[in-house]
């Protein structure tokens, strides 16, 4: 299961799992292009490991990275309890 995490200005869209077996969250990124339909890239948590990039260069991932860095202690903590949602009892 994915939660919403976070929309940028842009309409980047960045979503997390919940905590899985191997102890590591997965934040997935997702933007519309109008050429290929959809940007998007994964990485995975504790250890910043970045998979299955799509339409993004160097300079998107590490801006992506600052997010996720910046966050990431509240996205491994929710990932816990099913999102903020449910974290926060709504």
């Amino acid at each position: 299961m994915m939660y919403p995490y976070l929309t940028l200005n842009d309409g980047t869209e960045i979503v997390h799992s919940e905590m899985l077996a191997d102890d590591t969250v997965k934040v997935y990124i997702e933007k519309a292009d109008e050429k290929d339909g959809f940007h998007y890239a994964s990485c995975f948590l504790p250890k910043y490991e970045w998979k299955d990039i799509f339409g993004f260069n160097k300079d998107d991932i590490k801006s992506y990275q600052s997010i996720i860095e910046k966050n990431a202690h509240l996205i491994i903590e929710v990932s816990k309890n099913g999102g903020f949602d449910n974290a926060s009892g709504s």
